[in-house]
C-alpha cells in the first residue's frame, strides 16, 4: 500500500472544495470535474478527442453501433481503455431545470439510468472495462468491478462519497483504476496467497507422511488446524489464541502441543473457554474428532509460518487442488504446476446457474419498474405500490435461498465454492434492490438482514451438494464451501459473527462412487482354476533375448465382482456443474478394473461401451432434464465428446422424442488436469430442456500470463448448436448412403512391432527364405503419406493358421518372439491367440483394393486434407483411411473444395488437427451428378493433380505434401513468401499446385450446377455455409431415390455385380425457389412479466433491428398489443437490454448482448 503524502491530501482538500456539493448540469460540469479529479490524484489527464489512433482515454468516447443501414454512434462520457467507463450525472439540492434533486424518485431514476446506459455501452469496445461507473458529480461515485466482464445490476454497486477520496485506501485505489487496475484484481493476489498456504502445509505433511501415520488422520488433523488459522484471522477465535498459544507455549515447550491443541478443538466443538478466552460453537464435522498429534519444534516453525498467512485472503476456487496435492505424496511433486484458474470455472457456472437466474431477477425488476412507475404529478410510490415490488423481490430471494446445486463428481469442490461466490454477489445485489425499494431502513428490515438474527435464511452450504470417490477430496470439499462462505459472511456483515453453530454437519458432501452403486465386491474367482482372476498391472521388464521391453507377467491385479451393480442415484438437484474425470475408453479398464467396467457396461446398457468414462455423467444429467427432474447442467468434458464414439450420446437426447439443446458450448478450450497440473484440451457443454437456439464460444487466441494463466480470447456465435458442437448447418444429422458403402476404412492395426522391417530386415529375410517373399509388403502410415516415406515393408500373414506360419520358420521365430509376449497379456481373446496376425486386418478393405491397379488413401488425422493414389502392393496402416476408387474423378471431387468442407464439418479434431471418420465424411458424401463431359474434364483435373505433386517429390526427395500445402495455404491468404518460401516454391510448384486446384473447384461447382458460387462476391464464410446447406439438401435427396430403390453406386461391378443398375434421370430438373415461411404467429402472453420475456426472447433470438411493428406482427390480432409492446421494449431499453436507434419517426430496437 502506497502512503498517503501530505501533497495528496492537500490536492484533494482544493478539489473537494470547489466540488462538493456543486450543483448543476452535467454537460456542462463534468469534462472540468473529472480533469480536476485526475489532478487531485496525481495522474495523466486524458489527450484531446483525436489526439490518438481510436481515443483509448478521452471524453465523449465514440461507442459505434453497427446496423444495416450503417453505424450509430453514441458517446460515453469518459473513458480509459482496459481501465474504465463513467457515465456522469449531476443532481441538486432543489430541482432546477436539467437537474434531479437529490434523495427523490427522480434523481434515483437518473443515477440507475446512467448504470444502465454505461452497461449497455461496454459491449461495443475492444474489451470491457474491469470498472464501471457512475458519478453524480459533486456527491458520490457509484461503483462496479468485474475482471470478467460481468457487472451485475443496479444493486451490485458500490458507493462512494466524494469527501472518501481523503481516505487512503479510497485514494489508493482510485490511484489505481487510473495507472494500474489489474493491481485491483482480488483474483491474482488471492492465488499467490494460497499457493504459499499450500508450499508451506505440504512441508509439514510431507514430515507427518514419514512418521507413518494414517493417511487420513494427517488431512484430518491438517484440516483442523486450517480452518483454526482461518477463523484467528476473521475474528471468530478472538485474541490470537491460536498463534499466541504457538509462540508463548508451544514452541517454547512442543510437548504441550499435542494436549491442549486437542483441548482447543474440543471447546470449539461445543463452545466453551479455552485459557480465559471465550470460544463460540462451531460443531460441524470438522471438530467431532480432536485428534492431534505431536509435532517437534521444528514442525511447529513451519505451522507458525503458515499461521502468519493473511487467510482471509486465501482463494478457496484454487485452495482445494493444492492442498489435495500438498496431502497426497504422489501428487506432491507437483504442487508448483499450473492449477485451473477460477475464470475458467466461471465460463462453465455462468451460462448453466447464474445466466438463467439473471435472466430472471431482470423481469423480476422490470415487473417493480413497473410496479413503482410515477403518475402524472405523483412524488413518490404508494404504500401498496411499495407492497408489491417488496413482494416480487422477496419471491426471488426466497427461491435463491432454496436452489440446489450438485457436482457429482467435486473433487476438492471448486466448482461449488465458485457457484456459492457467485450466488451470494447476486443474493447480495437483490437485497440491495430491496433496501432501494423500500427506501427507509426500518428496524425490522436491520433485523432480517443481520445475520445473528436471520438464522440460516440466505444461500448457505447445505445447498451445495456433491458426491467424490475420493475421501480426502471430499472432506477438503466441504472445508471449502465452508470457508468460501465465511469469507462472504464477513465480507457482507463485516465483524458480526455468524450464528452459532457457526458449522453445521449438512452431510451435503456424500462419499460414494457418482456412477455404479452396488450391495459389495469380492474376488473374481476362475471356475476352472480355483484362482483369483487377475490382470496385468502395468509393469515393464526387458526380454531376455531381443532386450526389448515387454510385460512383466509377475504384476498382476486381482479382478473383483461387483454385487447387485445398477445406476447411481443422484440426490435432488436444480442445477449440475460438473468436471468428472477424464478417463478414455481405452484406458479404463487399466484405472477402474475390469470387474468394475463390465457391471457398469451391464447396468448402463443405452450407452455404448465405446465411451469415454465422463459421457456416463453426461448421461445421467441429460436423462434427468429429459425427465423434468434438473433445470440444466454443464460438464468439463475432454474435447473428444465430437467424435463419433462419444457423441452416440448427445444424439441420443438431443435428438429424442423429449429434445433438450445446447444452450453453450465451447469445443476445444484450454484446461488444467486438477491431479497433476498438466495442460489438456476440454469441451464445455451446458444443457437445458426444449428446442433452443444457444451461444457457441471458439477460442480464436491463447496467450499466457505473466503468472502462468492462459488468457482465452473467444469468438461468439448464436444459432441451433449441433451435435458436433457447430452452429449452422447441422450435418450429423445427415444419412448414410448406400451408394457409398462398402468402399472406405482404415486400415489395418498392426499391434505388434516385430511385424515392421526396414530395408536392411527385409533383404536379410527374403535371402533366408524366398519363399517367403509373398507374406512381405510395402507399407504406408499416415506419416509417409504427408512427410518423408520410410520405405518400410511389413510381415502380413493374414489368411494364414499358426501351422502355415511355421512353413516359415524365420518369420515364425520373429513374430513368436518379438510379438507374441505383449499379446498374450491382451485381454481382447482374439488378439491374444491368434498373435501371428495383426490386431484389426480389416478385411473390408482389403476387399475393396483387391484387383485395382492402384487406389486413394488419406492420413486419417492431419493438418491438410490431401488424397492420393498409391500402388496396389501398399498395404495401408489404420492412419490411413483407403479408398476402394482408381477412377481419378473420384480424386478430383474428394480433393474439391466442397468434399473438404464437408470433411472438416462432419469429422472431429485431435487437437489442432482434422480427423477424418470415413464413415460420416465418406459415408454420407453425396457426390455429384456430372454430365460425361463435366466428369472427363474432373477426372483428367485429378490425374494432373496427382501426378503433378508426384513428380515434384520424385525430383526433389525433400519436398513433402505437408511443405507443399503450408505453403499453398500462406499463398491462399496472401501471406507474402519469405526467402526460405521462395526457394521452396521453385522446387515444389505451389503455384501450379493452386490452379490445378482452383480450375478442379469450379469444374466440381459445374457439376453440381452450383455456378453461382464461383462469383467473387462472397466471403469464404458465406460459401461455405451455402455449400454445407446444398450438400445436407442433397444427401437427404440422395437417401429419399434408396429408399425408392435408386442406388447412384460409385463402383458398382464392385458393390453390386448381380444387381441391375438402376438408370438415374440425368436430365436437369427445375427447383421450386426457396420460400421463406414466416414465423409462426404466437399468442400474445397476458400477464406483463411473461411478455416482456417473450419480447426479450424474440429479438436475443434475432438480432437485427425491430420497430413495434415488426413485434407487433408476430403474434397473433399482434396490431391491439402495440401499446403493451412499445412499453415494454422501452423498460429492455431502460435496462439496457436493448438499444434504440432513431430515424425520423421511426424507432428500431436492436438487442445487446451484455
Amino acid at each position: 500500500m502506497i502512503l498517503m503524502k501530505n501533497e495528496d491530501s492537500q490536492r484533494v482538500e482544493i478539489f473537494l472544495k470547489k466540488w462538493k456539493g456543486s450543483q448543476g448540469n452535467e454537460r456542462a460540469n463534468y469534462q472540468g470535474f473529472f480533469l480536476e479529479l485526475c489532478d487531485a490524484l496525481g495522474v495523466e489527464r486524458p489527450l484531446p478527442k483525436g489526439s490518438m489512433a481510436n481515443d483509448p482515454y478521452c471524453f465523449d468516447k465514440d461507442i459505434k453501433i453497427f446496423n444495416k443501414d450503417g453505424v450509430t454512434t453514441n458517446f460515453a462520457d469518459f473513458y480509459k481503455e482496459g481501465h474504465f467507463l463513467i457515465e456522469a450525472k449531476q443532481g441538486g439540492n432543489a430541482a432546477k431545470r436539467g437537474t434531479a434533486k437529490r434523495g427523490t424518485k427522480t434523481y434515483d431514476i437518473a443515477m440507475e439510468k446512467a448504470f444502465y446506459q454505461a452497461q449497455s455501452y461496454t459491449p461495443f469496445l475492444p474489451s470491457k472495462p474491469p470498472f464501471l461507473i457512475t458519478c453524480d458529480i459533486g456527491s458520490h461515485f457509484e461503483i462496479w468491478m468485474s475482471f470478467s466482464g460481468n457487472y451485475g445490476g443496479y444493486g451490485a454497486r458500490e458507493k462512494i462519497n466524494l469527501d472518501q477520496l481523503l481516505d487512503e485506501k479510497v485514494f489508493n485505489r482510485f490511484v489505481a483504476i487510473f495507472n494500474d487496475p489489474q493491481s485491483l484484481n482480488p483474483e491474482k493476489y488471492r492465488a499467490r496467497v494460497t499457493r504459499e498456504v499450500a508450499d508451506t502445509l505440504a512441508k509439514l505433511a510431507r514430515w507427518l507422511e514419514q512418521q507413518r501415520y494414517e493417511p487420513k488422520e494427517v488431512a484430518n488433523f491438517l484440516m483442523r488446524c486450517i480452518f483454526t488459522m482461518f477463523a484467528e484471522d476473521v475474528k471468530l477465535l478472538k485474541g490470537e489464541v491460536f498463534t499466541k498459544a504457538l509462540k508463548e507455549r508451544w514452541l517454547v515447550e512442543p510437548k504441550t502441543f499435542k494436549t491442549q491443541i486437542e483441548r482447543l478443538w474440543k471447546v470449539m466443538n461445543t463452545g466453551g473457554e479455552f485459557n480465559f478466552d471465550e470460544i463460540p460453537q462451531f460443531n460441524g464435522s470438522f471438530f467431532k474428532d480432536a485428534t492431534a498429534f505431536d509435532l517437534p519444534k521444528e514442525q511447529l516453525e513451519v505451522l507458525s509460518e503458515a499461521a502468519n498467512k493473511d487467510w482471509t485472503e486465501v482463494e478457496p476456487a484454487i485452495f482445494g487442488t493444492l492442498l489435495e496435492r500438498a496431502l497426497d505424496s504422489k501428487e506432491r511433486k507437483s504442487l508448483g504446476a499450473h492449477y485451473t484458474p477460477r475464470s475458467y470455472v466461471e465460463r462453465l457456472v455462468r451460462p448453466v446457474v447464474i445466466e438463467p437466474l439473471r435472466s430472471e431477477w431482470l423481469l423480476v425488476e422490470s415487473e417493480v419498474d413497473r410496479f413503482l412507475t410515477l403518475k402524472e404529478k405523483q412524488q413518490k410510490p404508494t404504500k401498496a405500490q411499495i407492497e408489491k415490488a417488496e413482494n416480487e423481490i422477496r419471491g426471488f430471494l426466497d427461491k435463491l435461498q432454496q436452489i440446489r446445486i450438485l457436482d457429482p463428481a467435486c473433487g476438492s469442490g471448486n466448482f461449488l465454492y465458485v457457484t456459492l461466490d457467485l450466488l451470494k454477489t447476486l443474493e447480495q445485489e437483490v437485497q440491495m434492490r430491496l433496501l432501494d425499494v423500500l427506501g427507509e431502513v426500518t428496524t425490522n428490515l436491520l433485523e432480517e438482514f443481520d445475520p445473528r438474527l436471520a438464522g440460516r435464511k440466505q444461500v448457505n452450504p447445505a445447498q451445495f451438494l456433491g458426491i467424490e470417490i475420493n475421501p480426502r477430496a471430499a472432506a477438503i470439499a466441504e472445508l471449502v464451501i465452508w470457508i468460501g462462505y465465511l469469507q462472504w459472511h464477513f465480507k457482507r456483515y463485516g465483524s458480526t459473527p455468524p450464528p452459532e453453530p457457526i458449522l453445521q454437519d449438512f452431510h451435503n458432501i456424500e462419499f460414494r462412487d457418482a456412477v455404479l452403486d452396488y450391495d459389495g465386491k469380492e474376488l473374481d474367482i476362475d471356475t476352472k482354476t480355483g484362482q483369483v482372476k487377475t490382470r496385468w498391472g502395468g509393469t515393464m521388464i526387458k526380454h531376455p533375448v531381443t532386450g526389448e521391453d515387454v510385460p512383466d507377467a509377475s504384476d498382476q491385479i486381482p479382478i473383483y465382482r461387483y454385487l447387485n451393480p445398477r445406476p447411481a442415484q443422484w440426490p435432488d438437484a436444480d442445477y449440475i456443474v460438473s468436471n468428472p474425470p477424464f478417463i478414455g475408453n481405452k484406458r479404463m479398464r487399466d484405472r477402474l478394473g475390469d470387474g468394475y467396467v463390465e457391471a457398469q457396461r451391464k447396468v448402463y446398457q443405452d450407452i455404448p461401451d465405446t465411451v469415454d468414462f465422463v459421457m456416463y455423467w453426461w448421461y445421467h444429467s441429460a436423462k434427468l432434464v429429459v425427465e423434468d427432474k434438473l433445470e440444466s447442467f454443464g460438464l468439463i468434458t475432454t474435447n473428444s465428446i465430437t467424435q463419433t464414439f462419444n457423441r452416440k450420446v448427445l444424439v441420443k437426447h438431443l435428438v429424442g422424442k423429449s429434445p433438450i439443446s445446447l444452450t453453450f458450448a465451447i469445443p476445444d478450450h484450454p484446461w488444467i488436469d486438477t491431479t497433476d497440473g498438466a495442460a489438456v484440451r476440454i469441451a464445455m457443454t451446458v444443457v437445458e430442456s426444449g428446442k433452443h437456439e444457444g451461444v457457441l464460444g471458439k477460442v480464436v487466441k491463447e496467450v499466457e500470463s505473466d503468472d502462468g494463466v492462459t488468457i482465452v480470447d473467444l469468438a461468439i456465435s448464436k444459432g441451433f448448436i449441433n451435435v458436433d458442437l457447430s452452429v449452422g448447418v447441422d450435418v450429423v444429422s445427415a444419412s448414410k448412403l448406400t451408394a457409398n458403402s462398402r468402399l472406405s476404412g482404415q486400415g489395418v492395426i498392426v499391434l505388434g512391432e516385430g511385424f515392421h522391417l526396414n530395408e536392411g530386415e527385409y533383404l536379410k529375410l527374403i535371402q533366408q527364405d524366398p519363399t517367403a517373399i509373398h507374406l512381405i509388403k510395402r507399407y504406408r502410415n499416415g506419416r509417409d503419406i504427408t512427410d518423408k516415406p520410410r520405405n518400410l515393408r511389413i510381415i502380413d500373414l493374414y489368411g494364414l493358421n499358426e501351422s502355415q506360419v511355421m512353413q516359415y520358420p524365420y518369420i515364425y521365430q520373429r513374430i513368436y518372439e518379438l510379438v507374441r509376449p505383449k499379446r498374450l497379456e491382451m485381454k481382447d481373446k482374439a488378439r491374444r491367440e491368434q498373435w501371428w496376425l495383426f490386431g484389426r486386418s480389416n478385411q473390408e478393405i482389403r476387399n475393396a483394393i483387391n484387383g485395382l491397379e492402384r487406389y486413394i488413401v488419406s492420413c486419417r488425422t492431419a493438418k491438410h486434407r490431401v488424397f492420393i493414389f498409391v500402388e496396389n502392393d501398399i498395404l495401408p496402416d489404420a492412419k490411413l483411411i483407403a479408398f476402394g476408387l482408381d477412377d481419378a474423378f473420384y480424386l478430383g471431387v474428394l480433393s474439391s473444395v466442397p468434399h473438404i468442407i464437408w470433411s472438416l464439418k462432419t469429422g472431429a479434431f485431435l487437437e489442432d488437427r482434422p480427423n477424418y471418420n470415413h464413415s460420416d465424411c465418406f459415408g454420407k458424401f453425396p457426390f455429384p451428378n456430372p454430365t460425361p463431359e463435366q466428369k472427363q474434364k474432373i477426372r483428367e483435373l485429378g490425374e494432373r493433380l496427382d501426378s503433378h505433386r508426384k513428380r515434384v517429390q520424385t525430383q526433389h526427395p525433400e519436398i513433402t505434401i505437408t511443405g507443399m500445402y503450408n505453403l499453398l495455404e500462406k499463398l491462399r491468404k496472401g501471406e507474402t513468401f519469405t526467402e526460405a518460401d521462395k526457394t521452396y516454391n521453385n522446387k515444389a510448384l505451389v503455384s501450379t499446385l493452386k490452379q490445378i486446384h482452383d480450375e478442379l473447384d469450379h469444374a466440381v461447382f459445374d457439376a453440381y450446377e452450383w455456378q453461382d458460387l464461383k462469383d467473387d462476391n462472397k466471403t469464404k464464410a458465406e460459401i461455405e455455409e451455402i455449400i454445407l446447406e446444398r450438400l445436407v439438401a442433397l444427401n437427404a435427396e440422395r437417401a429419399e431415390e434408396e429408399r425408392n430403390g435408386i442406388i447412384r453406386w460409385l463402383r458398382p461391378e464392385y458393390q453390386a455385380p448381380n444387381e441391375v443398375t438402376q438408370q438415374v434421370l440425368t436430365e436437369v430438373m427445375e427447383t421450386e425457389e426457396t420460400v421463406i415461411i414466416p414465423t409462426e404467429q404466437k399468442t400474445f402472453p397476458k400477464q406483463p412479466k411473461e411478455q416482456l420475456a417473450t419480447i426479450r426472447d424474440l429479438l436475443r433470438n434475432n438480432t437485427s433491428e425491430w420497430t413495434v411493428e415488426q413485434i407487433a406482427a408476430q403474434f397473433k390480432n399482434g396490431g391491439k398489443y402495440k401499446n403493451a409492446i412499445a412499453e415494454n421494449v422501452e423498460r429492455l431499453e431502460w435496462f439496457g437490454i436493448l438499444i434504440c436507434r432513431e430515424t425520423g419517426a421511426t424507432k428500431r430496437w436492436q438487442y445487446v448482448e451484455i
